[in-house]
């Protein structure tokens, strides 16, 4: 089966970053060479993904400490708090962002030579890449079940490969489905404005050999209500403590229309994007993005100038709407408040 192109590439203390928005027309890899190119790349969606923002940040906090290695304890510890507030106001809603950036400044500890300090962040850096690895198939295992032969699966944005470090969160299970010879149908909406199902998923599906259909996202009703949709499953930037999922705009619509049709809502995620320290999404930071997004498509106008636009990246979908969580630690049921916690153990396990 062929798979997408990985998002990020770590060899020899380089760092290589696919530049998503050239997808799937170009296949482009960025060598990253400043803390400034990495937050560049955050910020412009040419790496995308709850996960894969965390690793790439990870690994961009070893790009910017490399001219340190020879620092004093002092300097390397400013440089480094430095770098780490920058990275992390980049994109400020997804939660793996802040995770790997905490857990890269807690490896630079205790004091020492700039040299070992380094070398301890490089290390953690890759942990988290191999442990992303890893969680994505569990996930996988955990919702394989889920799929069943003939069923017709809904997915929104792009919650795959190019998301995170292999196959992905939501559509792990339909790897793994499809590797097992089940034989189903995905539904991918487009997902304006910047159209990550069409560009995205859809192409890495079909590269896969995966049965997808591209549906625009105001057609979500009329193909839950025609019988096609069996299964939604999306992933997530972001849940907080009481299961609220914080995903791309539009996913609390898909949601609201499956509790009408009847019809399971499932959210995959790894346990670096449980949030127990936000209680719930009403206090999340929704990030609005540039109205240009809106006016255009791929560069060309669509608008008139000047006209007024809304352009928030996510939506809170609430917890009430969602069937359960596919995650590393299983398949995790109502009531979350039960539930969820078993993420908060397993995240930096």
């Amino acid at each position: 089966m062929t798979r997408a192109p990985e998002p990020i590439r770590w060899r020899d203390g380089r760092l290589e970053l696919l530049d998503q928005t050239l997808l799937p027309q170009r296949t482009v890899y960025e060598a990253q060479t400043s803390l400034e190119s990495v937050f560049t790349a955050i910020r412009g969606l040419k790496v995308r993904g709850a996960p894969a923002i965390g690793i790439a940040a990870a690994y961009g906090l070893v790009v910017a400490m490399q001219p340190y290695r020879d620092a004093t304890g002092e300097v390397f510890t400013h440089a480094l708090r430095s770098a780490a507030a920058r990275l992390r106001s980049a994109r400020p809603t997804a939660v793996n962002l802040g995770w790997a950036i905490d857990r890269i400044v807690v490896a630079a500890r205790p004091e020492g030579d700039g040299a070992s300090r380094y070398a301890r962040i490089e290390e953690v850096a890759q942990a988290i890449h191999a442990q992303d690895r890893r969680m994505c198939r569990a996930i996988g295992r955990a919702g394989l079940n889920l799929i069943k032969a003939g069923s017709g699966v809904l997915t929104h944005c792009n919650a795959g490969a190019l998301a995170v470090s292999e196959l992905g969160t939501a559509t792990a299970p339909m790897y793994l489905a499809h590797e097992a010879g089940i034989r189903f149908r995905v539904y991918a909406g487009e997902t304006r404005p910047l159209l990550q199902g069409s560009r995205l998923t859809a192409w890495e599906l079909l590269q896969a050999g995966i049965d997808v259909t591209l549906i625009c996202d105001s057609m979500v009703a009329r193909v839950m209500a025609e019988g096609a949709i069996d299964l939604v499953l999306v992933g997530t930037d972001r849940v907080t403590r009481n299961g609220d999922v914080v995903n791309k705009i539009g996913t609390s619509g898909i949601a609201i229309l499956a509790r009408h049709f009847g019809i399971p809502f499932y959210v995959a995620c790894p346990s670096s994007t449980f949030d127990p320290n936000t209680p719930t999404g009403a206090t999340v930071v929704i990030e609005e993005r540039d109205a240009d997004e809106v006016r255009t498509v791929l560069g060309h106008p669509i608008a008139p100038a000047g006209v007024k636009v809304r352009n928030p990246a996510f939506d809170v979908t609430p917890h009430e709407l969602v069937s359960g969580f596919v995650t590393d630690a299983g398949l995790l049921m109502p009531p979350f408040e039960r539930s969820l916690p078993r993420l908060a153990r397993d995240a930096n396990a």
